[in-house]
């Protein structure tokens, strides 16, 4: 690449690129589908090639997009390490962290903790994310990550800080009404609440050795909030972290003999972390503040 390109043009081409469509790169960069296919066709345009070819299910991109996809990834991870370090080059420890966490996380786990932060970092504002996406901190879509998968990329920084434990529950109207499974086999004469897409309970169970299906489930969601509403409201026996059920007294734990394996807390940021105060405190209070919190 010879000429001078619009950065916001590589950009485009990059969202398009890793979602598959004008909409949804649109909906990642937060601009309008129109804008979108403006900046693809411009590129196109200047580069005289063609590089997605526009199918009834989306952008399939061409031989020549993905021959420069790593040239124009290496161009964005240079503006925004640029970036980065020109916003913590101050050595203000006030300004504005984005903080990403599922949503259990988000909605239960954090608001106390955010709570005592805004006591200890009263200079620092916080836009919290509530997304069970993991969020891709290279592209700035967050300053700090609390995830349950270790990342693999090597300019990130990942420290275990703690697990989160899971088991199975439900609300004690709905054992009233349907009595309390004392054995894993019981559970299939419950109404269960599990995940759509989703499938670590069935494998989960599989391989304790009970076999279901996704018919077991009466209620079957991804969005973790609802199941534990749903639970809360007495429709079945779910399975949640722990710490998400103790806020409620009337949910009953169930199968004590049931071990789910634990799941690994990792709090993440940019490498570049140490150049910035304001991200270093929030990540030096989460990593002592949320293991006490689980």
């Amino acid at each position: 690449m010879t000429q001078d390109f619009d950065w916001r043009l590589v950009r485009s081409f990059l969202a398009a690129l890793e979602h598959g469509s004008l909409l949804g790169a649109a909906r990642a960069l937060g601009a309008s589908q129109p804008t979108l296919g403006r900046h693809i066709a411009e590129l196109e345009a200047q580069l005289g090639v063609a590089l997605f070819e526009r199918t009834g299910r989306g952008l399939r991109p061409t031989d020549m997009a993905q021959t420069l996809a790593d040239g124009a990834r290496a161009m964005e991870a240079g503006a925004l390490q640029l970036a980065r370090r020109a916003a913590g080059a101050d050595a203000a420890a006030g300004g504005t962290v984005r903080l990403s966490a599922s949503q259990p996380v988000a909605c239960h786990l954090l608001p106390p903790v955010l709570a005592r932060m805004r006591t200890a970092l009263p200079d620092i504002q916080v836009e919290l994310v509530a997304s069970n996406e993991v969020s891709n901190l290279l592209r700035r879509e967050a300053d700090i990550a609390l995830r349950m998968v270790q990342p693999q990329q090597s300019t990130l920084l990942a420290r275990r800080i703690g697990r989160v434990t899971l088991g199975a529950y439900a609300h004690r109207d709905y054992l009233q009404r349907r009595g309390v499974p004392k054995s894993l086999a019981d559970l299939r004469g419950h109404d269960l609440i599990g995940g759509d897409q989703g499938q670590d309970i069935v494998k989960g169970f599989a391989s304790a050795g009970l076999a279901l299906t996704r018919e077991d489930f009466v209620l079957r969601t991804d969005d973790l909030v609802a199941g534990w509403q749903a639970l809360r409201a007495g429709v079945g026996i779910g399975f949640v972290a722990d710490y998400v059920a103790r806020g409620d007294p009337a949910v009953v734990p169930l199968l004590p003999m049931l071990k789910i394996p634990p799941l690994p807390m990792w709090l993440v940021s940019h490498r570049e972390v140490r150049h910035s105060q304001r991200i270093r405190a929030v990540w030096d209070f989460l990593a002592q503040a949320v293991p006490t919190a689980l």
